[in-house]
């Protein structure tokens, strides 16, 4: 009830606690900046290849993730309702592959710019991004479609 005596009415949206973009780029930043103040750990000279690969492989997937939304007829943004639910494409894997295209992405970037530090700090970035993002859109997901969700959920990984 809010405090005018009204039923509250159900979020329209996920309310995560931030755009999923920026709490990878802000965790990618932190992680250069420590770089910058705690020189570690280097790493091998590949791995500036490797990371172009794994780069690639992250965009691939984003782009994947794109697609399936657009077929679906649904919007990717998380602050705005969802109209369908997306499982084909990159989703009859994983129930979130943009997460997962994002943290390969990630993983990249840190790579090619042998930076350790960044690549630690993907740990603290999947934590919030389960918890602040995920989780919360699980529930929402969840109340807006019912049991086709919990089927989905039964059947498709969290990640991977």
């Amino acid at each position: 009830m809010t405090a005018e005596g009204q039923p509250r009415q159900r979020r329209a949206t996920a309310g995560v606690i931030a755009p999923p973009p920026v709490i990878y780029l802000g965790f990618l930043g932190l992680g250069f900046a420590l770089e910058s103040l705690l020189p570690g750990a280097e790493l091998p000279g590949w791995a500036q290849w490797l990371g172009a690969v794994v780069i690639v492989a992250g965009v691939a997937v984003l782009i994947s993730f794109e697609l399936a939304f657009k077929r679906a007829g649904t919007d990717a943004n998380p602050y705005r309702p969802s109209s369908a639910l997306a499982t084909d494409g990159p989703y009859r894997f994983s129930r979130n592959p943009a997460y997962l295209g994002m943290a390969i992405t990630y993983i990249g970037i840190a790579l090619a710019a042998e930076a350790p530090w960044a690549l630690l700090m993907l740990v603290p970035a999947t934590l919030v991004m389960q918890y602040g993002v995920i989780a919360r859109e699980e529930r929402y997901l969840e109340r807006l479609f019912g049991e086709e969700y919990l089927s989905y959920k039964r059947t498709t990984r969290r990640w991977i």
